[in-house]
């Protein structure tokens, strides 16, 4: 008898705590938007940024990302191409506010998305991360193009 009112109130519980800012991703674009670093140019807009949460699904698949600064610095530094993927919320700034400019350096394309622990769950990760560059694959190369398209269409900042 105490055990079917402790499992309904464990649900109970649950039930409340999900739908909450904590709670995951029912948070709106525009919510996660308000808690983006001010260095964040370019921003990509709500649609560019599904597009390029699906570009990098598609690219962990195949193993074909790398993730992390220190990877993505590597990889950059020993001219591997493909589209570089920031997150907007990470903090310190300090810790990626280099790679926007070793990517215009390269003719890389680049842009910021809202938020670091949807950018590491669409790689297949449990853990956030701040940077991931895409790399071309002949599996994914349309969306792929598509994004790359879009991502260097994007004003720069200044």
């Amino acid at each position: 008898m105490t055990k079917t009112k402790k499992e309904k109130v464990s649900a109970d519980v649950e039930e409340a705590t999900e739908g909450g800012p904590e709670g995951g991703p029912e948070r709106s674009y525009q919510d996660l938007v308000s808690n983006v670093n001010p260095i964040s140019q370019p921003l990509a807009s709500k649609k560019l940024s599904k597009k390029l949460y699906k570009c990098v699904k598609k690219a962990a698949k195949v193993k074909n990302i790398r993730r992390g600064v220190k990877e993505v610095q590597k990889f950059i530094n020993k001219g591997e191409k493909g589209i570089v993927v920031l997150a907007g919320d990470t903090l310190p700034i300090d810790v990626y506010c280099h790679l926007p400019v070793m990517c215009e350096d390269r003719n890389l394309p680049y842009a910021y998305i809202p938020s670091k622990v949807d950018l590491g769950s669409s790689a297949g990760s449990k853990r956030p991360t701040c940077v991931i560059l895409i790399k071309p694959h002949q599996d994914y190369q349309e969306a792929y193009d598509e994004c790359a398209e879009e991502v260097s269409g994007l004003p720069k900042p200044l």
